[in-house]
C-alpha cells in the first residue's frame, strides 16, 4: 500500500517553496521531502545511537535481549562513541575550512598568487598584535607570514595552547583545566577521538563525552575562529548593507549562476567574473540581458554580507532553485550540498560545477580552483553558464515573484563601532533590562520539520521578550524572508529592545555571517564576560538550532555548551539510547560546565525555556527584569 504523501503546505511556510514543490510534482521531480518519506520509518537503533559498526565482529545493535555488543561494550559506551565521532566529523568540516583559509593567506603572503590579496590590512595587524606577533615597522606581508605560521601550529601539537584562548575568560579556562578538556590542537583532538572510539580503547561513556567537548572547543576557538578572521582579512570585514532574499532573485531574462557551499575563496572570484565587461557582452550576444549571481546557504551568506549579493534560499531551497528552470549553472565548493542537485539539474538544463577535490559529485563537471588560477577558472565557469543559456526551455521556466529586503553584515567590529568602540552601552542596556539577554539562532533546515516554522517563530517570540537575536547560516534566510532583518522589524520587538535598536538604527535580529561565523558569537560572549569580570556561563545568553541536521551543527552546539552557553536544540542527537549520556547532556554538563543542552521541538515552548534561563542568569547577576 502506497504511503500518503504529506501535503505541500505542511512542508514549508514559504510561498516560493510551495510554488516550486507543486512544480516539482508536475515535473516528476523527487525532493528531500519525498526521499524522507521513502526512508521512513527510520531504524530505532540508529535513531537512539545504539547501533555500532566500528569493527567487523558486528555490526551490533543493543537491546534488552542483547545488552552488550560482541566486544562487550554496553549501550552507554556505544552511544557516547557514536556521538563523539559525529561531533568530530563536524569539527573536521569547519576546521578544514579554516585550514583552507590559512593556505590562502599563506599563498598571498608568499607571493604565490596574483588573484587574491589582503583587503583588511588593519584587521590583520590587529589580530597579529593580539597574538603577540611583532608588527611595528614591518611590511604587512611579512606579518602575514608569521600569522600563518601561528595559525598552522593550531592544527598540530607544537603549541602550549590554541592562539585564540587568549580571548577566553580566565574563569572559563580554569574550568577546562580542572576537567582536563583544554583544547590543544585541532587535528590532535580529532585524531584522538577516532583513536579513543576504536575497539578496545575508551570504554567509559562520561570520559568519552568529555573528550567530545574538548574536540568541539578546538573547532570553536581555533578552526572556525581562524576561518572567520582570515576570511575578513582576505575579503573584507563585513559591514551593514542591503540585499534581497527569495527565489525571486533569479532573473528570467539573464544568465543565472548560483554559488553554494561555504568557502568564499571560490565565490569571491565568481563575483569578479560576472562583472567582467567581456563576459557581460558575451551573455548579451547569446540573447541574455546580463549575468545574474545569487547565493545559496553559507557561501551565499559570505557573499551577501561582504558584497550584497542576493540570496536565493537556504538548505531546503537548493533543489527548488533548480526547479525554477531558469538556473544555468550552480558552482559549489563543499558542505551541505545535496547530491540530488546533479540529478535534478539533468531534468532541466542546469549544470553543477564542483571546484574542490574533497567534494566531487558524480555527474557534475569538475573545475578545480587553486590560488594561482582562481580568476581564470572563474571566467571559465561563467562562460560555461553563458553557453547554457541557449539550452533553457522557456516553457518550463517558472520563477516565484517578489523579493524581500534585508540588512546584513553585523560583524563584531561593526557592533563595537556603533557603540563608540566600547561595550559599555550594551552592558548598560542589559543591566537596565532593555535588552534582557541575547540568543544566537543558528544552523540548518531539516525536512522532518515544516521548513523554517521553528526558526522564524522562535525568533519572533524572543524579540517580543526584549531578547536580542543573532543569526548565522540558513536561519539568516528564514528570518530575512520573515521581514526580521530590517530596522522596521523593531515594531515586532518588546519595548526595551525596540528603544535600543531604534537608537542605533539596527534590526532586532542581527545577521553575523555563515555557520563558521558562530565564532563571532563566541568572541562577543567572551568580550562581554571579560568586560563584566565574570564567566561566559554567568551571562544571560543562549544558543539555539531549532531545525538542525548536520555533524557541524552538533559540533557548534557542543562547543557552545562547553564554552558556557545554554543551547537549545529542536530534537536530540542520536543519544537517547543511553540514560547516562542523555542525562549528562541535559543536566550533568550544567554542573560541570555551567551550561547544558535543552531539547524542545515547539518554538513557543522553546522560547519559554530560553527565557527562564535568561531570567535565572539575570537574577544571579543581581539584575532585575
Amino acid at each position: 500500500m502506497a504511503k500518503e504523501r504529506k501535503p505541500i503546505e505542511e512542508k514549508s511556510i514559504w510561498d516560493d517553496a510551495r510554488q516550486m514543490l507543486h512544480k516539482a510534482e508536475r515535473d516528476g521531480i523527487d525532493t528531500a521531502w519525498d526521499r524522507l518519506e521513502h526512508q521512513t520509518p527510520h531504524c530505532t537503533s540508529c535513531e537512539s545511537g545504539l547501533s555500532c559498526r566500528n569493527c567487523t565482529m558486528g555490526p551490533c545493535r543493543i537491546s534488552k535481549k542483547a545488552p552488550l555488543g560482541v566486544c562487550g561494550a554496553d549501550g552507554d559506551v556505544i552511544v557516547a562513541r557514536n556521538f563523539g565521532r559525529f561531533v568530530s566529523g563536524g569539527c573536521a568540516g569547519h576546521s578544514d575550512h579554516g585550514r583552507d583559509c590559512i593556505e590562502a593567506l599563506h599563498a598571498v603572503a608568499h607571493g604565490l598568487t596574483e588573484d587574491y590579496s589582503i583587503k583588511d590590512e588593519a584587521k590583520l595587524l590587529r589580530i597579529a598584535s593580539e597574538l603577540k606577533i611583532s608588527t611595528e615597522g614591518r611590511l604587512v606581508l611579512e606579518v602575514a607570514k608569521d600569522l600563518c605560521n601561528e595559525f598552522f601550529a593550531n592544527y598540530g601539537s607544537t603549541i602550549d595552547e590554541l592562539s585564540f584562548l587568549c580571548r577566553v575568560p580566565e574563569k572559563r579556562k580554569q574550568i577546562w583545566k580542572n576537567l582536563g578538556i583544554t583544547p590543544r590542537g585541532v587535528d590532535r583532538e580529532i585524531a584522538e577521538m577516532m583513536h579513543r572510539t576504536h575497539m578496545g580503547c575508551d570504554n567509559d561513556a562520561a570520559n568519552t563525552m568529555l573528550h567530545t567537548a574538548r574536540t568541539s572547543l578546538a573547532d570553536g576557538w581555533a578552526g572556525s575562529m581562524i576561518a572567520t578572521e582570515i576570511s575578513d582579512i582576505l575579503f573584507g570585514t563585513p559591514s551593514p548593507r542591503k540585499s534581497a532574499v527569495n527565489l525571486g532573485v533569479i532573473k528570467k531574462d539573464q544568465v543565472n549562476i548560483l554559488v553554494h557551499g561555504h568557502n568564499p575563496i571560490v565565490s569571491e572570484k565568481i563575483v569578479e567574473a560576472v562583472n567582467d565587461p567581456e563576459l557581460i557582452a558575451l551573455a548579451k550576444e547569446k540573447g541574455a540581458a546580463g549575468i545574474n549571481l545569487a547565493g545559496l546557504c553559507c557561501t551565499g551568506n559570505e557573499l551577501m554580507m561582504r558584497q550584497g549579493i542576493p540570496m536565493a534560499g537556504n538548505h531546503l531551497m537548493t533543489e527548488l532553485a533548480i526547479v525554477t528552470g531558469a538556473v544555468e549553472l550552480i558552482v559549489v565548493d563543499y558542505q551541505c550540498i545535496m547530491p540530488s542537485m546533479v540529478t535534478i539539474g539533468n531534468c532541466y538544463h542546469t549544470k553543477m560545477v564542483t571546484t574542490a577535490d574533497k567534494a566531487k559529485f558524480t555527474g557534475a563537471e569538475h573545475v578545480k580552483f587553486e590560488m594561482h588560477n582562481g580568476m581564470a577558472q572563474a571566467r571559465k565557469v561563467v562562460r560555461m553558464a553563458i553557453e547554457r543559456f541557449g539550452l533553457r526551455n522557456d516553457k518550463r521556466v517558472e520563477i516565484p515573484e517578489g523579493t524581500i529586503e534585508l540588512v546584513t553584515g553585523f560583524s563584531n567590529e561593526v557592533l563595537l563601532g556603533a557603540m563608540g568602540g566600547t561595550l559599555t552601552p550594551l552592558v548598560d542596556a542589559i543591566k537596565a533590562g532593555k535588552i534582557r539577554g541575547a540568543v544566537a539562532i543558528v544552523g540548518c533546515n531539516n525536512p522532518k520539520y515544516q521548513q523554517d516554522y521553528c526558526n522564524v517563530n522562535l525568533t519572533k517570540e524572543l524579540i517580543k521578550k526584549d531578547i536580542l537575536v543573532l543569526v548565522t547560516g540558513c536561519v539568516t534566510t528564514a528570518t530575512g524572508k520573515a521581514g526580521l532583518l530590517v530596522p522596521e522589524a523593531i515594531e515586532m520587538a518588546g519595548p526595551g529592545l525596540k528603544e535600543i535598536c531604534a537608537s542605533l538604527g539596527i534590526p532586532p535580529v542581527l545577521h553575523m555571517g555563515s555557520c563558521v561565523d558562530n565564532a563571532r558569537v563566541l568572541q562577543l560572549a567572551a568580550l562581554l564576560a571579560n568586560e563584566l569580570g565574570v564567566d561566559i556561563s554567568d551571562l544571560p545568553l543562549a544558543g539555539s538550532s531549532p531545525e538542525w541536521y548536520s555533524e557541524k551543527a552538533a559540533a557548534i552546539g557542543t562547543y557552545c555548551v562547553a564554552s558556557g552557553i545554554y543551547t537549545h536544540l529542536g530534537h536530540p542527537p542520536n543519544i537517547t539510547g543511553s540514560e547516562i549520556v542523555t542525562n549528562l547532556a541535559l543536566e550533568g554538563l550544567d554542573n560541570l560546565l555551567g551550561a547544558c543542552f535543552g531539547i524542545e521541538p515547539d518554538p513557543f515552548k522553546a522560547a519559554e525555556l530560553i527565557d527562564q534561563r535568561i531570567r535565572q542568569k539575570r537574577k544571579a547577576l543581581g539584575l532585575g527584569e
